[in-house]
């Protein structure tokens, strides 16, 4: 019984059936909470005493930042699951979910160098998190290339995800840059251990940015992975039959 019920969650047809049912019920809310976020952060919130308007950046870095490392650990579970249990569905989504890291990373990135010009006075430093940071942009995209390059996609698959695990420890790497070693890059003002170093009146519309920005992120991935299943699976009846 147990088996069938594994079986049904990890089909492909299951999924996309799952996905266009629920779709809009977060695709929608996502859209209106991440713009009511911005908007919260860049009209209402009050200026840095320091930065001034500069820091207003923050709802689009911070967000962006964690979920680039976010969305790497996502894949390294998808491929644990596709190579201790041969799931199709999970090498399926690690692909999608690597195409949108790769973006969010490039915002992480482009939105860090914005902040940069006022802050330090220069919009890139060789600095640990930064650095590290490139080093996540070039590994998604890296694994992207590799699995395109392959004709034998089982065999993409499975380099893939074995690479995605092995590339997890420039994770800690990132997290930890900024405690071990002397940066420019500011440590974090929320962890999960310590009171937020951040006034309230700017915290709540980053909280909002980041939870909404995770569901539009949701849906990015949602729609590639669709397009991915799609390609693999378009020999199977129930694509040719879809819609």
């Amino acid at each position: 019984m147990s088996n069938k019920i594994i079986n049904k969650f990890a089909s492909a047809k299951t999924y996309i059936e799952t996905c266009d049912k629920y779709f809009l019920f977060v695709f929608i809310p996502s859209i209106v909470l991440i713009i009511a976020g911005w908007s919260w952060g860049i009209f209402v919130a009050p200026p840095d005493a320091v930065q001034g308007d500069s820091y207003r950046i923050i709802y689009l870095h911070v967000p962006s930042s964690i979920y680039a490392q976010l969305i790497y650990w996502i894949m390294a579970a998808w491929s644990a699951i596709y190579l201790i249990w041969k799931v199709k569905l999970a090498a399926y989504l690690t692909k999608s979910a690597a195409f949108v890291g790769l973006l969010v990373t490039f915002l992480a990135l482009f939105s860090g160098s914005i902040w940069g010009i006022p802050t330090w006075g220069t919009w890139w430093q060789w600095d640990a998190r930064i650095t590290s940071t490139l080093i996540l942009f070039l590994m998604y995209l890296g694994l992207i290339a590799l699995h395109d390059s392959f004709n034998n996609q089982n065999k993409a698959d499975n380099l893939m995800s074995i690479l995605t695990i092995v590339g997890c420890v420039n994770l800690p790497i990132i997290k930890k840059s900024v405690d071990w070693w002397s940066t420019l890059h500011q440590p974090a003002s929320i962890t999960l251990t310590d009171n937020p170093s951040i006034d309230p009146a700017m915290l709540y519309p980053l909280i909002l940015c980041i939870v909404s920005f995770g569901f539009v992120l949701i849906s990015m991935g949602v729609l590639v992975s669709k397009i991915i299943i799609f390609n693999r699976e378009k020999n199977r009846n129930w694509v040719k039959n879809y819609g």
